[in-house]
């Protein structure tokens, strides 16, 4: 017996599965911590490899740029296709989908293979964040801990919660901004079940990165310009500069995906999205991996990071020509994390909407001071728009507010958080009813949402309640044929279809039973006279929203509904007790209770 078997009829004596799960999220918590230190380490000393092989142009700029991203795009690909052979599922999407489709389980190779991965993307220069293969890193850990256990589904579900939870702590150092990563990206509900074994992993997972890399966090800085609520009609405007632009980066990154999944051969997409990538970073440098150093030098104040080894190096200490960069750097963000993500690159894009928000709150107040309005610090509107576009793009206000208090040290700039972050999610919502993350599946119905009702009717797969045990007569069959289907049925209700299947009628065994041993009429009588054609109220169609099926269930006060096809062929039966019981298995299945 191998030791896990061992563990698991341990734990069946000696505890319950709830309190089980509060020991297995310190594990959780644990391993989703030492992987995001690793997955960070990885990405910093391979990056400081890279960086040394560096051929400057006399006009400025590093040559060296345009060959590093398709380098990095190659390796990732020959690692997925060849060794890993197969998806290795690095994206937020993927688990969204596990959650609503596959009871939470994903497979064993997701707890390695995005770090791996992502360290060959990111350290060549890959435009894109480390968060997402972390977080799914970390779901992969949760769930795999949970189904290696036999914990029922909603735990499983849990313990997945519980991994993002870690890694989104660990590789911030923020437990808080962890805990309502799941609950808003997610789509966790905060209960008594869920509240302590997410709390559990995150601050686990963040002790474990505080051991082994110090107290330094991601972005470590003090605020020295106090708020004052004369600013906050300034924080508002930066709030809807950056709802656009959480609309552009939405927009942006799909078109250009989809315009990179146009080419059909996989090596054709490596080709173009390398040297697209490469040339974008050679005239733009801080496009180049996460962006995090960049944004920590504006952040102190230092615009000229900007033009480091950049072929307009002599633009630097212009405020105007500062601007311009600031606002390509804007738009270009987010067609080179598409690029990347595109051609084959394995990254996220919550690191890119923080960096877009950094820079836009940088421009929004550089802009403001230049035009002669009430000076603005740089820094705190940097730090406030990378949670308003944080907010726009991922649609987690909570999770971005506390992420930048967590940074910052402090609640000083708590008020201008929630202003921008607010503002932004109002204007942006209406556009955008979903995450990134989300968007997709749930035009696909396959998202599990904080509306349980409303995810069970659309999650549940309407062809697996269809009931086939119905025997079938036909038109112009005599009531011969059709005791002879009574006596090989175990139902009440048969339906009548014509020689090309299409669904007629069906007629009910209380209708028959007064003429059943006339056998004088067993040859005269036909299926058609007993037969009750049935109204639209009757039928279900197979495309039909489960949720309208429940609606003529309860509206018609019906037992049983045909279900047909678009060419009115005959399918099976609908009944009200199979398809309620299967609601209430759902609900009970993903209740965080």
């Amino acid at each position: 017996m191998n030791i896990v078997g061992k563990l698991y009829r341990w734990r069946r004596r000696h505890f319950s599965e709830q309190s089980f799960v509060l020991m297995l999220a310190v594990v959780v918590g644990v391993l989703a911590g030492l992987a995001a230190v690793a997955l960070k380490t990885l990405v910093f000393y391979g990056g400081r490899w890279v960086s040394q092989f560096g051929a400057m142009t006399p006009f400025g700029g590093n040559v060296m740029m345009l060959l590093f991203p398709l380098v990095g795009i190659l390796l990732t690909v020959l690692f997925v296709r060849y060794i890993v052979r197969g998806d290795i599922g690095h994206g937020l999407p993927s688990v969204l989908l596990a959650i609503s489709r596959k009871r939470s389980q994903l497979p064993s190779k997701n707890m390695y293979t995005s770090l791996i991965a992502s360290t060959l993307t990111v350290a060549f220069g890959g435009s894109v964040g480390l968060e997402a293969p972390i977080a799914s890193t970390g779901s992969a850990i949760g769930s795999n801990i949970g189904r290696w256990f036999h914990l029922r589904p909603k735990y499983v579900r849990l313990l997945l919660g519980c991994g993002a939870a870690g890694a989104i702590a660990g590789i911030f150092k923020a437990p808080f901004a962890g805990i309502l990563f799941v609950l808003e990206v997610f789509m966790f509900d905060l209960t008594a079940t869920t509240a302590l074994p997410l709390l559990i992993s995150a601050l686990t997972a963040a002790s474990v990165a505080y051991f082994t890399m110090g107290t330094d966090v991601q972005f470590h800085f003090e605020v020295t310009h106090p708020f004052a609520l004369s600013q906050l009609p300034y924080y508002a405007v930066l709030g809807v500069f950056c709802a656009l632009v959480s609309l552009y980066f939405l927009r942006t990154t799909d078109k250009v995906e989809g315009l990179i999944a146009r080419l059909r051969n996989p090596w054709a997409k490596v080709a173009v999205g390398g040297v697209v990538l490469g040339l974008l970073i050679f005239l733009f440098p801080p496009l180049y991996g996460e962006g995090y150093g960049m944004l920590s030098e504006l952040l102190k104040g230092d615009s000229t990071s900007l033009f480091t080894h950049t072929v307009y190096t002599s633009w630097a200490g212009n405020a105007w020509l500062t601007l311009g960069v600031l606002f390509a750097l804007i738009l270009l963000k987010a067609v080179a994390t598409a690029t990347t993500i595109g051609s084959g690159g394995v990254g996220g894009t919550f690191g890119p909407s923080l960096i877009v928000g950094g820079l836009s709150g940088y421009f929004v107040a550089m802009l403001s001071n230049e035009l002669g309005f009430a000076p603005q610090d740089t820094a705190n509107f940097a730090l406030v728009g990378m949670a308003a576009v944080m907010t726009g793009v991922m649609h987690a206000p909570f999770m971005a507010t506390f992420l930048i208090a967590d940074i910052t040290g402090g609640y000083q700039l708590l008020v201008p958080l929630l202003t921008a972050s607010a503002v932004t999610y109002l204007c942006v919502s209406p556009f955008e009813h979903h995450s990134i993350y989300a968007r997709k599946l749930a035009k696909k119905g396959d998202l599990l949402t904080h509306d349980k009702d409303a995810s069970a009717w659309r999650l549940l797969d309407m062809s697996s309640l269809v009931e086939t045990n119905f025997v079938i007569v036909r038109s112009g069959d005599k009531l011969r044929d059709l005791i002879d289907a009574i006596q090989n049925s175990k139902r009440n209700l048969f339906p009548v279809l014509s020689e090309d299947d299409k669904f007629l009628g069906v007629i009910v065994l209380d209708d028959v039973r007064k003429i059943m041993f006339r056998s004088d009429l067993y040859d005269t009588v036909t299926v058609d006279e007993l037969m009750h054609p049935l109204s639209e109220g009757d039928l279900v169609r197979s495309s039909d929203n489960l949720r309208d099926v429940v609606e003529k269930f309860r509206v018609g006060n019906r037992y049983n509904l045909v279900v047909i096809d678009e060419n009115e062929r005959y399918l099976g039966f609908l009944s009200r007790a199979n398809t309620f019981s299967a609601y209430r298995r759902f609900i009970s299945s993903t209740s965080d209770e």
